[in-house]
């Protein structure tokens, strides 16, 4: 049986992206008059399992309520969060709210009645969810899953798509950036490019990795990234500054190292690989993507994947540039010093922040001077 055209789910681990659709969905489907009073919004934002009972029962009657001025109108639940496995999704009396929408739903409302429901989570064992995936337009916006490699790549075309209708444009490293601090959810991509659309002005509308760091608010991810940024930039006292505002923070020294050290370090030596691959080629963050991927699968199963094919370049596009200072025997060594550092935080009652100390200090004594910033005299 096909989907009916007047109702609809939204839902999704993505709070942001999930409002943002059912939002324009109800601005699609609103009668064009402009009478709000033909309208009913619901809010589904549940404070316990009895308030969930009630918001149902107003949903209900919402469905059932012929519009004032007759004519079509619009009932939407929005952001119902009691249709989950939460401990107030699975209460008694929020399910029998929900199967009271659904009897409601089958016994048929009006073709001139389009219900939205938006939700953060929904039971998709459930009848109610089955008969929705049966019947209704549903949409899904998932988080993106940050434990799989090729994330970045696509959380920064989300936050291009998003940045050029405010017609602001990045500096790839304050993409880079805007990425490992904004993270995943697209609520918090929203609001940070709100913030900064404000902060750039009408001129100027590039925004640099200064106007990330005044803006954006420095995560842990944030930290691990400038860390990482620091090394390739050969930034020694800068590294061991983040270093030690970290470890005086709480962070684990294992942490740190595996967060940002290792990676970084192993970044620097795949993109240093690569270099060796095409000698004659000058290689840079916009062509090596192209480059990579025109080769055999066979040829480039060492390097990071995406999980839908292909090599992930996100990390080896920032660090091809810099790795151009490191000599090839260095990174090898250094990726050496890494393991003996990690056996040694484990196993050992050595000092850890000399530990992290020395293997930064290592490796960018080894990058040839013109890498290397300035250094002032603290």
């Amino acid at each position: 049986m096909p989907a009916k055209p007047n109702i609809h789910l939204i839902h999704g681990t993505d709070d942001g992206a999930v409002a943002e659709a059912a939002t324009k969905l109800f601005n699609q489907v609103k009668p064009s008059d402009e009478n709000d009073f033909s309208n009913d919004i619901i809010d589904g934002n549940a404070d316990n399992a009895e308030h969930a009972n009630k918001i149902c029962l107003d949903t209900i009657q919402a469905l059932l309520t012929l519009p004032f001025f007759g004519g079509a109108k619009v009932v939407w639940l929005k952001r119902a969060t009691f249709m989950g496995t939460d401990r107030t999704g699975e209460a008694a009396r929020a399910k029998e709210g929900v199967e009271a929408i659904l009897d409601t739903l089958e016994a048929g409302i009006g073709d001139d009645i389009h219900f939205i429901i938006s939700a953060t989570a929904i039971h998709k064992s459930r009848r109610f969810f089955k008969y929705l995936k049966k019947h209704a337009n549903l949409i899904e916006h998932n988080k993106l899953d940050t434990s799989k490699d090729g994330w970045e790549e696509q959380v920064a075309i989300i936050v291009e798509k998003k940045a050029a209708a405010l017609k602001i444009t990045f500096d790839q490293d304050a993409m880079e950036l805007f990425v490992a601090l904004a993270g995943e959810d697209t609520r918090q991509i929203n609001n940070e490019l709100e913030k900064i659309d404000l902060y750039i002005g009408k001129e100027n509308r590039t925004v640099s990795i200064q106007h990330v760091r005044d803006i954006v608010p420095l995560s842990r991810a944030g930290v691990i990234f400038e860390i990482g940024s620091s090394i390739q930039k050969a930034d020694a006292i800068r590294a061991l500054e983040l270093i030690d505002q970290q470890l005086a923070r709480g962070e684990s020294a294992i942490a740190i190292l595996r967060a940002s050290l290792i990676p970084t370090i192993r970044n620097l030596f795949m993109a240093k690989a690569v270099q060796q691959m095409f000698p004659n080629q000058q290689l840079d963050r916009f062509n090596i993507s192209k480059t990579l991927n025109s080769l055999p699968s066979s040829d480039t199963q060492w390097l990071p994947q995406k999980k839908t094919g292909g090599v992930n370049t996100w990390s080896l596009a920032f660090a091809i540039i810099p790795a151009r200072a490191y000599p090839m025997s260095a990174l090898i060594h250094a990726l050496e010093s890494a393991l003996y550092a990690d056996k040694n935080l484990v196993t050992t009652s050595l000092d850890h922040r000399m530990i992290l100390h020395r293997l930064v200090v290592e490796l960018i004594s080894s990058a040839t001077t013109k890498n290397k910033p300035k250094q002032h005299a603290s």
